[in-house]
Order: structure tokens, then sequence, then C-alpha cells
């Protein structure tokens, strides 16, 4: 099979794009390089440098190489960031995913996976979190993938692209040879791991007075290399649908920081400030309609093993991709 892989160096597009490979996949990415990394694509895919913006050239490459199927990574992420520029993040996590999905129809693609977000939810009405829960994004990010995953639906319909989107709930971890490298870093388990690496004075805990064992928030992390194995199951889904990717075990932040600070052996020192606006209490999922329909199974559900991954990489790649 012969997979497009929209935005394959960034973290889980590149680490994807590993895994599809080991798999015997054809594997071409194509990337802009605007937050990814070169040095993040796998030197035995296809790389073409290239915007999703720029519809003739997109068109050129779905129409000439005869995919099999596209596999969609190229977002913006930071939450933040979107409540500040929401056009940004309609102009590329919409706008520009109209057009990959313009030039797949056009280029005979058959299947289409969506790298969406439990972000789509918002606060959610119930937990943990399934496929039917209400989706009422807080943030324009959240609203961009949910309004992208509606149009997959009539593509599905009308074009008959049969589609998957990939509720991701957090991702972490690492494999052997790709990991996280984002400017700024805003994800928990790096930012603790660059305190343990001597690169930030202490980490920043926000809020303990959440309505949870410990106080501070719970989410649901899950491997980076049990997302990948999702999307490569998920070439083969038996309709089109939606999937939430989650271990179904929250953990707190409390709960992490002392996992990484076992891995390490380092004391981490962290600071407990105000809470972040439209921070949930408890982010969990439920991902048996995944197990179930694709036959995923989580390999990595734990802490430990979580950090570890990604503290290896980080000790073979101190600078990052910079090297």
């Amino acid at each position: 099979m012969k997979v497009f892989v929209a935005g394959g160096a960034g973290y889980i597009g590149s680490v994807c794009t590993e895994y599809l490979l080991d798999k015997g996949y054809d594997v071409t990415v194509f990337d802009g390089l605007i937050t990814g990394h070169r040095q993040a694509v796998d030197p035995r895919a296809k790389f073409i440098y290239g915007n999703l913006e720029d519809r003739d050239f997109l068109f050129k490459c779905l129409c000439e190489g005869r995919y099999d199927a596209v596999m969609h990574f190229a977002a913006f992420s930071l939450v933040g960031e979107s409540m500040k520029d929401p056009g940004k993040y309609f102009k590329n996590n919409l706008g520009n995913a109209i057009n990959l999905a313009d030039a797949a129809v056009k280029g005979g693609v058959k299947r289409f996976v969506f790298s969406s977000t439990a972000a789509t939810f918002g606060i959610p009405e119930e937990m943990p979190i399934r496929e039917t829960t209400a989706q009422k994004p807080i943030n324009p990010y959240g609203e961009s993938k949910l309004c992208f995953e509606k149009a997959l639906r009539w593509y599905s319909d009308i074009h008959g692209l049969k589609y998957a989107a990939l509720r991701y709930f957090n991702a972490a971890g690492a494999s052997e040879n790709y990991g996280e490298d984002h400017n700024p870093e805003s994800h928990l388990i790096p930012i603790l791991l660059q305190v343990a690496a001597g690169k930030r004075a202490k980490a920043m805990l926000f809020g303990d007075d959440y309505d949870t064992p410990d106080g501070t928030c719970i989410r649901d992390y899950i491997h980076v290399l049990d997302l990948a194995q999702a999307h490569e199951k998920a070439l083969y889904a038996p309709e089109s649908g939606h999937y939430n990717l989650g271990t179904g075990a929250g953990l707190s932040v409390k709960q992490i920081l002392e996992a990484a600070r076992k891995v390490t052996g380092h004391p981490i020192p962290a600071d407990v400030v105000p809470r972040r606006p439209g921070d949930p209490p408890r982010l969990i999922a439920c991902s048996d309609k995944a197990r179930r329909e694709l036959g995923w199974k989580p390999q990595y559900e734990d802490a430990e093993t979580i950090i570890a991954s990604v503290w290896k990489w980080m000790q073979k790649h101190p600078d990052g991709y910079e090297f």
C-alpha cells in the first residue's frame, strides 16, 4: 500500500511514518517544515517539500503518485495561540485540510486517516469520553478540528472517500529514533524532563485545587507508538467513522511528576501556579470502539514506560533535531 503522509516531519507523523515503513508500506512524506524537522523524516521514506496551501502542487503530487491512502497530521495545535489568532487555525486546520481532501479525491485515493483531537469535546458532559459524547469545543483549535471531521463525512457521502478520524488524548512517548521537539515546548512530560536535564530550573503545575484525589488535573496519556499502531489499523477500518484513542486510565499531573522523578533520579522541582482557564479536571477516553472495530491493543500503558522512552530519546538528542 502506498501512503501519502501530510505532516510526516512532525512529532506524531514522524513516528507513524517509521512504524509504517517497518511494516512494509511505501511511504511519501509531504511537509513544509513549518513546525516539523527534516531530520525527523525516516530516510527510507520519499520526501516532498511542500505546503498544503499550494493546491496546484498538491493536486499534482496526489494525481501522479497514485496513492492508496492519505494520513493527515499537518495541523497547528497550540490551544493558547488559537485563542489569539483563530484565523491561522481555521485557515490551516480547515482550509488547507480541504485542499488535501480535494486532492485525494482528484487523485483517486480511497482512504483518509485524520489526526483529530480530544479537544473537539471541550469540557465533556460525561466521563469516560465516548465517541458519542457531545462535542462542544472551547477554543478555535478544537473547533477547527471538529469542522474538518464534519467535512470528511460529506466527502465520504459524496465522493466515497472512506475516512477514520482519530481523536487523540494526551500523546506522549518516543520511539527509538523519533521524539518530541517543539519550540516552545508545551507538553508536560518533555517539560519535566527538560528540568531533569538541566535545561529548565523548575516546572509549573497549573492548579492543585481541582476535584481530583490529589488536586491536580487528570489526563489520559497515550504512547505515540500506540497511536502509530492505531493509524495503521485505521487503514482497514470497516467503515468511515470516529475513534477515541486513550488507555482509559487517567494519571494526574502529580503522578506524572513522581514517575518522572523515579525514571530520571532527579528531584525535578515544581511550583504550583494558578489554574489555566478552561482546563477540565478530568479527560479520560473510552477506546472500546477502536479496540473492537480496529483490533487496536495499546502496548505501553504505564507512566514510567512512557516517560522512560522520552528520557532515552532526549539523552540521545539533547538538542532535539539540531544535531
